[in-house]
């Protein structure tokens, strides 16, 4: 409390929050880490012993790399920083190794990593409608906002316990949103194509992505009802958005191409041999089709949210084999428009709580029992008294109807 009022007084609360969960996964160094962290051990020492060649056919480690080429070159950058932590992390025959520096290098790698988060959060921070202005610091939606996305529940537990690079993804997510609500929508689109190229589950919030600039960018004009002026559509707007998606993937997979080993690299993101095309893709495309009669019906950021949410929410509900973080894909956005009504927040509520939830059985060691139920109920009470006070007098006028319904029942 001591460090936030300094920080109201000099007007960085937002450095304050951010150093101040920084430190709290520095705590969490030493906590279980599961199999995922071999798993990006193990694609640190493909990328960094083997030629490009051979980084999609590897197969020493059950682990193999089955991540889009931007991700491999990411690792392949760590792994060049690594050396200087422990040589014998980047053997391919070393396998489930787990020396202390290791440990270090992959957890402080996480931490840094985080720093393009942070600054997303920044970015989104500064699309929120201040209308909604409370006197004191901790009712403006700014700093509400701040702390649900900073402070996540599902990121700290997923990411710095559990063990994976959620948040420099999902801060590129972000980043694009915030490019696409300050209207550089170029900018929104070429992140979001990079996005793709570090981990494919991004396709599954795309159609609100795709919709979304068709009706916001490529139609340039609308009528005085707010509907679309079909003349005003520009072929030259249709085209550079193309020409982004075109050129971050030629950058990505035209090593592989002129290696002749795109059907290698496609068959380890998309593994059809482990029943992926009968059991998994189709109820997806069918998730993703089936959102996308919502999705056009985008006009403004809040409803491309909306629609990111759906997409995200209807792959997790009718996919095949879904891991319970995909949970966090549509709750990072819903987080955006839980601070802009109340209808939105309770939605946030309720989702946030029992997605959290959900990835308990992630940590399923004895000593991180208490360090999970403790940080979500942390993250629970706040959100639900941080959310409440911002709605103040929506949440009274909600709850008064719920009783004149019950009475009338």
């Amino acid at each position: 409390m001591a460090a936030l009022t300094i920080a109201t007084g000099t007007g960085n609360w937002f450095s304050a929050l951010a150093l101040g969960v920084t430190l709290l996964k520095c705590l969490l160094i030493p906590t279980y880490h599961s199999t995922d962290f071999e798993v990006h051990r193990n694609w640190l020492a493909i990328t960094h012993s083997l030629p490009i060649s051979q980084w999609y056919y590897e197969a020493t480690s059950e682990w193999t790399l089955d991540y889009p080429p931007f991700f491999a070159w990411f690792e392949y950058i760590l792994s060049h920083v690594a050396k200087y932590f422990d040589q014998e992390m980047l053997n391919v025959h070393n396998l489930n190794y787990s020396s202390s520096r290791t440990l270090l290098f992959q957890r402080f790698s996480v931490i840094f990593m985080d720093v393009l988060f942070v600054y997303a959060v920044r970015e989104c921070c500064k699309c929120i409608d201040g209308k909604k202005v409370g006197k004191e610091l901790t009712e403006k939606p700014k700093f509400i906002l701040s702390v649900l996305l900073l402070w996540n529940f599902g990121l700290l537990i997923v990411d710095h316990i559990h063990f994976q690079y959620n948040g420099f993804l999902f801060g590129l997510m972000l980043l694009s949103i915030a490019r696409l609500f300050q209207k550089r929508h170029m900018e929104g689109a070429f992140l979001f194509a990079v996005l793709l190229h570090f981990k494919h589950i991004y396709l599954y919030v795309a159609p609100a992505y795709g919709v979304y600039l068709l009706r916001s960018y490529c139609f340039t004009a609308n009528k005085p009802d707010g509907s679309i002026r079909w003349k005003s559509f520009s072929f030259v707007r249709l085209i550079s958005l193309g020409l982004v998606v075109f050129l971050v993937s030629a950058l990505s997979l035209g090593p592989f191409l002129a290696l002749n080993q795109l059907p290698q690299v496609f068959s380890r993101l998309f593994p059809f041999k482990r029943g992926l095309c009968h059991a998994y893709w189709a109820p997806n495309f069918w998730a993703l089709y089936n959102a996308l009669d919502k999705v056009l019906s985008v006009i403004g950021p809040r409803g491309f949210l909306r629609c990111l949410t759906l997409c995200a929410l209807s792959s997790f509900m009718f996919g095949w084999h879904v891991h319970e973080k995909a949970i966090l894909l549509a709750i990072l956005p819903m987080s955006l428009l839980s601070v802009g009504k109340a209808g939105d927040a309770s939605i946030f509520l309720i989702l946030t709580t029992t997605g959290h939830y959900s990835l308990f059985p992630l940590l399923f060691t004895a000593p991180e029992l208490p360090i999970k139920i403790l940080l979500m109920l942390l993250f629970t009470i706040y959100s639900i008294s941080s959310l409440k006070t911002l709605f103040r007098r929506s949440f009274t006028l909600v709850a008064q109807a719920g009783v004149q319904w019950h009475d009338l029942s």
